[in-house]
């Protein structure tokens, strides 16, 4: 029972270690590895919370430690994977030729590493917000770095008609919405079903089907199109509360 207690932590170390290499293949040229490497870490990030509560093996070292690994998992390692796509547009190659670029190039490399930034931000303020206990008060981490894998994925897999969205004049746009949503006041509604009948679960279910639709059509990409949709979802909710308000 004593080593049961420790579980937590062990997956969350386990999040974090994915996190690292995945951070690493990135910057080598091989996000492909790195999109099942954050993959993988976002199910240890599940199982960690799942085996705490199962367990009720709360402490505050597991709660600094998943803060840690996520900010790697999923803050750093789909910065890097941004960076590798970047590299990707202006050379062809995924990683490899940082010091032989312009500088203006280099800069633009290293822009997406601002994500790791908010990232830390959005932890840091989600370890100190007790709003957020039914729901989330901006896009979470894990969202962010699943979107980031995803959509690189899509583009690493060859399809013709999505290459043109390496351009960084599509790419650092893309990412300053995330960098914003993350810290953002934006309430998004929380994936956990504490029933399973229709009633209260109507916004759930609408998201499950559609991520449904874009796995079938996309596969590991589908994720590009999910969290999207879960974000626009979101606002559109609080628009639509905010109305009814009034």
């Amino acid at each position: 029972m004593f080593l049961l207690r420790h579980l937590p932590n062990f997956l969350t170390s386990v999040n974090l270690f994915l996190g690292t290499i995945g951070a690493f293949f990135a910057i080598t040229g091989r996000p492909d590895i790195t999109v099942w490497c954050i993959l993988a870490a976002a199910l240890f990030d599940f199982l960690d919370g799942f085996a705490a509560r199962m367990l009720n093996a709360y402490s505050a070292i597991g709660k600094d430690m998943d803060s840690l690994a996520d900010l790697i998992s999923f803050g750093l390692a789909p910065a890097a994977v941004y960076s590798s796509l970047l590299h990707f547009y202006f050379t062809g190659s995924w990683g490899g030729e940082f010091w032989t670029l312009e500088t203006g190039k280099q800069v633009v490399l290293l822009a997406p590493f601002i994500l790791t930034v908010f990232s830390a931000l959005r932890l840091a303020k989600f370890n100190n917000d007790t709003r957020q206990t039914e729901e989330f008060i901006g896009l979470t981490t894990t969202a962010t770095g699943m979107f980031t894998v995803s959509f690189v994925y899509l583009i690493h897999s060859g399809i013709e008609w999505i290459q043109p969205m390496a351009s960084p004049w599509l790419v650092l746009p893309l990412m300053a919405v995330f960098c914003a949503l993350l810290v953002s006041e934006i309430p998004m509604f929380s994936l956990k079903f504490k029933s399973f009948g229709i009633k209260g679960n109507e916004n759930r279910y609408i998201l499950l089907l559609v991520s449904l639709v874009a796995l079938v059509l996309l596969g590991a990409g589908a994720l590009a199109v999910i969290i999207p949709v879960y974000a626009l979802y979101s606002i559109i909710l609080m628009l639509v509360c905010k109305k009814t308000r009034l």
